[in-house]
């Protein structure tokens, strides 16, 4: 294991499964996370592809230039069986009433409904992330979306009052470019951090599959408290950065030094 604590938030380098031992049960106000989609084609010899195979392109500056990552090769039973594992632990560290929202691309979308509900939460829907970047191919509808699945620990109640967060069920946010990235797979900020909206200002968002931190990242824009892991030591380093850079950055703004 190894740990890092950067103002608010706390990351650990490791597998998710392990490391989740050392975050306490019933503490989490929303588990947010992009893990490896074991996608990128409709067959096992398509899965079974590098990430930087199946979901780059080697152009100038393309994302082809960061490292593999693991994780993404499963077939779709094994795929359920893990996330199942993955999110149902993840349960045991949120409180009631708590958020779970995890990305996916339609090959396994459902796979990760049936993996939510199995681990306990109550699935409540689909998000879609509308990132208008899909290559067009004559006689077929466009794969434009992402989608995220989330529920809930238990019941979560509504309020019909001034104030209480709404969210859209649907987001047009860009990706990211292939020059600016810093993960193969890298997801927006600007969305992050409309996703976590739904979890209360000061509230603790965990990602067990942390990345480069862009949810970290999300969460020190937004004064929440971030708790990610992260398996690939690589990308843990750059995850440490980004949250670290930004953390300082929103701490000289708030001594009025940022003028």
């Amino acid at each position: 294991m190894k740990k890092e604590v950067i103002g608010p938030a706390a990351v650990y380098c490791g597998d998710c499964m392990e490391e989740m031992q050392e975050i306490p049960d019933m503490t989490v106000d929303m588990v947010l996370c992009d893990p490896p989609y074991s996608s990128g084609g409709l067959f096992a010899g398509d899965r079974k592809k590098s990430t930087r195979e199946k979901y780059c392109d080697d152009d100038y500056k393309g994302a082809a230039r960061f490292q593999n990552f693991s994780g993404d090769n499963m077939d779709q039973r094994s795929f359920t069986e893990f996330m199942r594992m993955v999110l149902s632990k993840c349960r045991q560290k949120a409180k009631q009433e708590s958020v779970c929202a995890v990305f996916v691309d339609w090959r396994n979308l459902p796979a990760m409904t049936d993996a939510l509900q199995a681990a306990g939460w109550i699935y409540r829907g689909i998000v879609v992330w509308d990132k208008g970047t899909s290559r067009p191919i004559p006689n077929r509808f466009r794969n434009d979306c992402e989608y995220i699945v989330w529920g809930t620990n238990g019941q979560r109640k509504t309020e019909y009052k001034s104030g209480v967060f709404i969210g859209a069920g649907c987001f047009r946010v860009p990706s990211v470019p292939s020059k600016n990235k810093d993960h193969q797979t890298q997801k927006p900020v600007e969305l992050l951090e409309r996703l976590i909206e739904i979890c209360p200002k000061g509230g603790i968002v965990f990602d067990p599959f942390m990345g480069s931190g862009s949810t970290g990242v999300a969460c020190a824009k937004t004064g929440r408290a971030f708790i990610g892991i992260e398996l690939d030591r690589g990308y843990f380093e750059t995850a440490k950065e980004r949250i670290a850079t930004e953390t300082a950055q929103l701490s000289i703004f708030a001594r009025g030094g940022g003028g």
